[in-house]
């Protein structure tokens, strides 16, 4: 049997097979339970201060640049 002759028809076997495999995995159980989803609350004060980040660093000089 001359393989290359009949690659296609093998390549939409497969193709038909890997489908029909994946719908039938793919099903969800009538009895599997799912998480229920996280709640979550926001609680806003009056008055509170605004949080702030001030970030500061010293720039890199050409040498150290181009060490990294």
């Amino acid at each position: 049997m001359n393989i290359a002759k009949h690659m296609e028809t093998i390549f939409l076997a497969t193709l038909v097979l890997i489908g029909a495999t994946g719908i039938a995995t793919a099903a969800v159980s009538k009895y599997q339970r799912v998480a229920p989803e996280p709640k979550v609350y926001a609680v806003a004060s009056e008055g509170a201060p605004m949080a702030v980040v001030k970030v500061t660093a010293k720039r890199l000089t050409a040498a150290e640049k181009a060490a990294l």
